[in-house]
């Protein structure tokens, strides 16, 4: 199985959050001492609440990255137009936004994260959800 860059961080235990981020930043060339550390704290469906899944915000925070506003005087439309986009199509390709829903697990207990270090869905859909994000953020920030 042939993984994509951000596959490839989750793999060595990047959260997915953090792989997207990392992953797409690379590819487009942006550096900054605060990527990946910035996304931390959005894992497990932002702070393991089992909301929206990592993978989803960190995809979000790069239309931030390329498109966001440094300024009040500037727009943001951009940004936000393409995380909708996105958004849209990552839970038509995945089936959900909520990070619960996509895993089956509440990470928000000890016993919630240690079934979900115990079983395989870090691979059978974190995997998918982090590929699916890399792919889709790049084919909608290479349409503008």
């Amino acid at each position: 199985m042939d993984l994509n860059p951000a596959q490839q961080l989750l793999a060595q235990g990047y959260h997915c959050s953090e792989a997207v981020l990392l992953a797409v930043c690379r590819e487009l060339g942006i550096e900054n001492e605060l990527i990946p550390r910035i996304a931390s704290p959005f894992a497990g469906g932002m702070a393991r609440s089992g909301e929206v899944c990592g993978a989803a915000a960190g995809a979000l925070m790069c239309f931030g990255i390329k498109h966001g506003r440094d300024d009040l005087t500037q727009s943001d439309d951009e940004a936000l137009r393409l995380g909708r986009r996105f958004l849209r199509a990552f839970q038509d390709e995945m089936g959900n936004l909520r990070c619960r829903d996509l895993t089956g697990m509440d990470l928000s207990t000890t016993e919630g994260l240690q079934k979900f270090r115990e079983s395989d869905v870090r691979i059978t859909v974190c995997l998918r959800a982090v590929g699916v994000a890399y792919s889709l953020t790049l084919e909608l920030l290479q349409e503008v």
